[in-house]
């Protein structure tokens, strides 16, 4: 009936008409004098319910078409419909259309009942009448207070919740643009180094190129190897490269895969036992070497943040062919407070984003989420590229 609010207002106004057709069809068995002719019923019983269908999306109309309806089938005496539709407009321009014009209502409501009622009721059935007429309208009233308010309480959470993912989509774009642009820069000067090396060798072949030709060759293809590696990360730093904010930061050497073991003895001396295995990782390009420490690095920080006392964590580090694999786990009984959901899906946090834009650089993959054990674990494939 919410999804399909007339569909369900149609039954309910059928319904209410078939009583009030029995009812006529009983009476006319019954053979009342006072009773209209069926041409005269059927009609004023069908305008009756009928603006019933549009109580919920045109309560206002509907009401008032109702209360006019019912003073001619009230006065005619053609069934409950009447005081039943009545009943329903009050608690639809309540719930619907608010109180002020639900108070508006109830008064011509007051005005009109209390006409009939001076007219045709008899004197000792006029307090009882009033009575009847009271409660009615205070119940409901009272539950159309009540609807009105859930249902206002129910827009105002959605209304939230509907703000607060908006919020959430905002950092987490503002986030991954922040991370895009730190990993540029740190690609940039991978590049720098690249091309500093290059202008070393290039000078130094220069001068010995007629007193020692053999040097100058090595030093040749130094340059040459050196110049397609700093190619292959010149075109993932344009393609991750957002902003030049941050122009006048300074610029410090890069760790690499290399230096993950002097990462596990910091960690050692904050306080969490690391057991570290690492394969011999050879000539790495400096950009995934680079992205291998630094998702090391955001993981033990969690680990140091999140896992608790007497954490231990792990750190395996293996190179199969062209892909390397990153596995950083703990036994700690902590969580990510910033991942809800499956592995694959990181709502939020900014080093969670960071490993997975750094996965994601060099065409890899990273899951987090529980281990299999108990604790937590983050799991990142990289692809070793070497551009020939």
């Amino acid at each position: 009936m919410r999804a399909h609010p007339m569909a369900g207002d149609t039954v309910l106004a059928v319904l209410l008409g078939l009583i009030d057709m029995l009812l006529f069809v009983a009476d006319q068995f019954a053979e009342l004098p006072e009773l209209p002719p069926w041409y005269v019923a059927v009609p004023i019983n069908l305008a009756m319910v009928a603006p019933l269908v549009f109580r919920r999306k045109s309560p206002l109309w509907s009401a008032y078409v109702v209360l006019v309806v019912s003073v001619v089938h009230a006065t005619l005496m053609l069934g409950i419909g009447s005081a039943a539709g009545l009943a329903m407009s009050i608690y639809s321009v309540v719930v619907y259309a608010g109180r002020r014009q639900g108070l508006i209502f109830v008064g011509a409501v007051v005005v009109s009942s209390a006409v009939q009622l001076a007219l045709d009721q008899a004197e000792d059935e006029l307090v009882l009448a009033i009575v009847f007429l009271a409660f009615g309208i205070a119940l409901c009233w009272t539950l159309g207070e009540f609807v009105g308010a859930r249902r206002a309480y129910d827009v105002e959470v959605e209304a939230r919740l509907h703000l607060l993912e908006t919020e959430r989509d905002q950092a987490t774009r503002i986030a991954v643009a922040e991370e895009r642009g730190r990993i540029a820069r740190e690609l940039h000067d991978v590049v720098a180094h690249a091309v500093s090396v290059m202008v070393v060798q290039a000078d130094g072949a220069s001068y010995a190129i007629e007193s020692n030709p053999e040097l100058a060759q090595r030093a040749l293809q130094t340059i040459s190897e050196t110049g397609r590696g700093a190619l292959g990360e010149l075109r993932r730093l344009l393609d991750v490269l957002r902003s030049d904010d941050a122009d006048g930061e300074p610029r410090v050497p890069q760790p690499d895969a290399h230096a993950i073991a002097d990462l596990a003895d910091r960690m050692r001396t904050a306080g969490v036992p690391v057991e570290l295995e690492t394969d011999d990782l050879g000539d790495l390009p400096a950009g995934v070497s680079l992205g291998i420490y630094r998702i090391v690095q955001e993981s033990l920080t969690n680990t140091l943040k999140h896992a608790g006392r007497g954490a231990t964590a792990a750190v395996r580090v293996h190179r199969t062919g062209d892909l390397v694999e990153v596995l950083v786990s703990d036994d700690g009984a902590g969580r990510i407070p910033q991942l809800a959901g499956p592995a694959q899906r990181l709502p939020g946090g900014n080093g969670l984003i960071g490993m997975r834009e750094r996965a994601h650089v060099y065409g890899g993959t990273l899951d987090v989420g529980p281990a299999p054990g108990g604790g937590w674990q983050v799991r990142a494939e990289l692809p070793v590229r070497l551009d020939k």
